[in-house]
């Protein structure tokens, strides 16, 4: 936790509430029994003898926080002495306190716009061109997902740029492999996270929307591209390839996909998309354990337990387009 120490042993900063829950003690007292994080960890805190209003804290807030750090059952604990949200006049960084992209959405934007623009199929440029302008100020942001890989501020951009980027290394190595048709794809695969997942306070999804539930973003992306298309006038297949590829890029139907990839580009979006979320989800398990060490089971990772061979780095990086 990145708290500043002071004189008198206690220390304070920002931090992120991930759970606030009111609690009575065994004497009828009130306490807040709470989880604070920042982007370096989190920890459980005690506020005791709360006397405040009901419902002034909840979880996704951003307070400022005073106290020490106690052990507890052999784990730091944060025993709250004052604590307060966030004002006007607070100075702190939001993507200090939550998982967020170490380059930022915009300038990851503007990367893959200067590509599109570039385009010489005019269909797909002018459909993706439409559609990243409508939804920038949200792709920008968004996370891509809600707990798995890149869940992140900015992290929709950053999985959809780390795809475009591995996309055109292919292309260059398979030049049968029609670039512009892989790009769009890859552009427009997850666009519809950006109604499908439900922004919390913090920026972060804190779950899906109704809509999101019902259609899922594969079907709504491809719906996009077909409403965008007949508003430019555009009929030519091109629409309906990148629709395909949109609603089979998860590969199979248990994972989402109304149907299977039937064509080169759709194929290797899928398979793009599978081997970048992989490896972020990689990196991020083994780099919470010490060279030499075992991870946790990962689920999401059909249950394997992950080996830190402490030969590479393992925090999760992208060289995009071949630059730092």
């Amino acid at each position: 936790m990145n708290f500043t120490e002071l004189p008198n042993g206690m220390c304070d900063g920002f931090v992120l509430l991930k759970k606030c829950e009111e609690k009575k003690t065994k004497n009828g007292s009130t306490y807040l029994d709470l989880i604070i994080g920042d982007k370096d960890g989190e920890m459980s805190a005690k506020l005791w003898d709360y006397s405040g209003a009901s419902g002034l804290f909840e979880q996704d807030m951003v307070v400022k926080i005073r106290g020490t750090v106690e052990q507890y059952n052999g784990k730091d604990q944060f025993r709250v002495s004052q604590i307060r949200p966030t004002n006007d006049n607070d100075v702190f960084n939001l993507s200090e306190l939550v998982p967020a992209s170490d380059i930022g959405g915009e300038m990851l934007f503007d990367m893959m716009l200067k590509k599109v623009q570039g385009f010489t199929n005019d269909n797909l440029r002018r459909i993706v061109l439409d559609i990243v302008s409508d939804k920038k100020d949200l792709m920008v942001k968004y996370p891509a997902a809600l707990k798995l890989h890149h869940a992140m501020l900015g992290g929709l951009m950053y999985h959809t740029m780390s795809i475009v980027s591995a996309a055109e290394s292919l292309c260059r190595i398979y030049p049968n492999i029609n670039r512009e048709l892989l790009l769009s794809g890859a552009i427009l695969h997850d666009v519809a996270k950006t109604w499908e997942l439900a922004e919390s306070k913090t920026g972060l999804a804190k779950g899906y929307t109704a809509e999101g539930e019902l259609i899922g973003h594969l079907v709504k992306g491809a719906m996009i591209v077909d409403e965008t298309a007949k508003k430019l006038g555009i009929n030519g297949e091109e629409v309906t390839l990148l629709e395909h590829m949109i609603i089979s890029h998860h590969g199979v139907p248990e994972f989402g996909s109304a149907v299977r990839p039937m064509f080169l580009e759709a194929i290797v979006l899928s398979m793009l998309d599978d081997l970048d979320a992989t490896i972020f989800e990689v990196n991020t398990a083994v780099n919470k354990v010490d060279a030499g060490s075992f991870t946790d089971r990962q689920w999401a990772l059909d249950n394997r337990k992950l080996y830190n061979h402490g030969m590479s780095d393992t925090e999760h990086r992208v060289n995009f387009d071949g630059n730092d």
